[in-house]
């Protein structure tokens, strides 16, 4: 269980009911204690009103707390009528005080709730609320002035400068969660997106290499069906083999998407670049010789980049034996100091695009990306097809 590393854990904890009454009641402290001559002082800050010190200024006073009380206990319900009810307290204690404008200490409630209304509601609540708080400052000074009183009117602008403040405050915490909101919305979204290229692209590169190979198979056997139909026997037994591969295969990812939880699917490892020869064979017999040339180390690799260098040499003996018309290619697969470099070389007719529109190539360009590498694919001058990749190796690996 996480441990709370805070100065003061239970405070971050309080609902804003309690931090309003606290702020009542430290600015009733703080009354007492401005109207009382405190050590160092030769007389109090602010002499104390007639009233202070009576029973009927103390029954204001209690008044004023159960009404700032009621007020607070309502605030996570009804905002605006909570507010009410402060601003209200606020009034009536400042009758035993025997002040020109309502003084701070009793604005604190107010200006506490000032800011959980706007953090926690909407912004035209929290104008609203703005405009109340300020509308009673006003009104308290203009029932003064009517009356012939004396008004404070600098007190009173201080006090009507923190309400601000407590608003202004509040609407950025609304504010910055909002922003945390949508920013977790979009990176839910754009996990998602990942994920369904990630699975889309498992299911290209193992189906459509199969499906390529069962189709070479499928023509040798048409073709040999009656003259020699051992080796049409022979290719049959490649394609149901194959075909029960690429099934089996299927299945585990499907098994394995129903049965993770929400996130990232644990999709099957997959083979990697030990898998490269057996591949080979299987192309090869399937009518495209496929030659490999391993240079350099051959170290163990991280998973996700031993996976995705399978997959792209998969994918590129997948276009050669679908789209080039040659008989043949070269996979040269060299794992030298900082990068692993794939190249798959073909003979054919060169057909392709460097920008590749094909699914094919598109899903080598993002596995490459992902992995920060190098991605190049297109025709060659001479004739032929190259696809190269530059992947970069963990310092644990070079």
């Amino acid at each position: 269980m996480p441990v709370d590393q805070s100065p003061f854990p239970r405070l971050r904890h309080l609902p804003p009911t309690a931090w309003v009454v606290l702020a009542w009641y430290v600015g009733a402290v703080l009354t007492f204690l401005m109207r009382m001559r405190l050590p160092g002082e030769s007389e109090p800050s602010v002499y104390p009103g007639v009233l202070l010190y009576r029973w009927d200024g103390l029954l204001f006073l209690a008044v004023a707390a159960f009404v700032t009380v009621l007020g607070a206990r309502r605030l996570d319900r009804r905002p605006l009528p909570a507010l009410a009810l402060l601003l209200t307290g606020s009034v009536i204690a400042t009758v035993p005080l025997s002040v020109g404008g309502i003084p701070m200490a009793q604005f604190l409630a107010v200006d506490v709730a000032l800011y959980f209304v706007a953090a926690a509601g909407p912004r035209r609540t929290g104008a609203m609320a703005l405009g109340l708080s300020l509308a009673t400052l006003a009104g308290f000074l203009a029932a003064r002035l009517l009356s012939g009183w004396v008004v404070g009117l600098s007190a009173a602008l201080a006090v009507a400068l923190t309400a601000v403040i407590a608003w202004l405050l509040g609407n950025a915490a609304r504010e910055a969660r909002e922003h945390a909101e949508a920013a977790r919305a979009q990176a839910a979204a754009q996990a998602v997106t990942a994920e369904r290229l990630r699975i889309a692209r498992e299911l290209h590169d193992m189906v459509a290499h199969s499906i390529g190979v069962i189709a070479l198979q499928a023509g040798a056997a048409g073709r040999v069906i009656d003259s020699q139909p051992a080796m049409a026997r022979t290719a049959l037994g490649e394609i149901e083999a194959t075909g029960r591969e690429t099934l089996a295969g299927l299945r585990r990812m499907l098994g394995a998407l129903r049965q993770s939880a929400p996130g990232r699917a644990p999709l099957d490892p997959g083979p990697g670049l030990a898998d490269v020869p057996r591949l080979a064979e299987a192309t090869t017999a399937a009518g495209v010789r496929v030659d490999v040339c391993r240079l350099g180390e051959s170290g163990p690799l991280p998973p996700e980049i031993d996976v995705s260098a399978y997959r792209i040499v998969q994918e590129a003996v997948t276009n050669v034996v679908r789209h080039s018309g040659a008989d043949r290619c070269r996979v040269t697969i060299d794992q030298r100091g900082e990068e692993l470099s794939i190249e798959v070389l073909d003979g054919g007719n060169g057909v392709g695009t460097a920008t590749g529109t094909g699914w094919g190539l598109v899903g080598m360009r993002e596995r490459v990306a992902l992995l920060h590498g190098e991605f190049t694919a297109g025709p060659l001058a001479g004739g032929g097809f190259l696809v190269s990749a530059r992947l970069p190796l963990p310092v644990g690996v070079r």
